[in-house]
């Protein structure tokens, strides 16, 4: 019961990164819609990971260990492996030039980061956080 206690309590930051997410949209800036829907990203699987009892590693980057643990879910989130590990490796790799730009090439993350980016991180966000909940919620009604 801990285990889902602390899953919910990493969903519950992942719709507050959502919102914020939201609402540096609502105000065009398009690199932190970008750094908040990675961290919705990340928190969403590793409260999955969390859920069956997977240490994750202290990384943005989960989907090695999602896709090495995959028996360990349900075939309806076995499905979506592949789909959530894609999400989550194309948001981690955005997840310095969002905040820092690249410095090697002298752009900001203003100069990196466009409505398209930020639309497609949004929805990408949204997307883990819902089958992320799914899950959850499933393996806390079992209990």
């Amino acid at each position: 019961m801990k285990l889902i206690k602390l899953a919910k309590d990493y969903l519950k930051r992942a719709e507050v990164r959502v919102r914020s997410a939201e609402l540096a949209y609502s105000t065009k800036d398009y690199p932190d819609v970008v750094r908040y829907s990675q961290e919705c990203v990340e928190l969403s699987l590793k409260a999955c990971l969390r859920s069956v009892g997977v240490e994750y590693p202290k990384a943005h980057d989960v989907s090695r260990i999602l896709r090495a643990t995959s028996e360990r879910f349900p075939e309806w989130f076995k499905s979506e492996i592949d789909k959530l590990c894609e999400i989550s490796e194309d948001l981690a790799s955005k997840r310095a030039p969002s905040m820092y730009g690249i410095e090697s090439i002298g752009k900001g993350p203003s100069d990196i980061f466009d409505e398209k980016d930020a639309e497609d991180a949004l929805d990408k966000a949204r997307y883990v956080l819902s089958i992320s909940k799914r899950l959850v919620d499933e393996i806390a009604f079992q209990q």
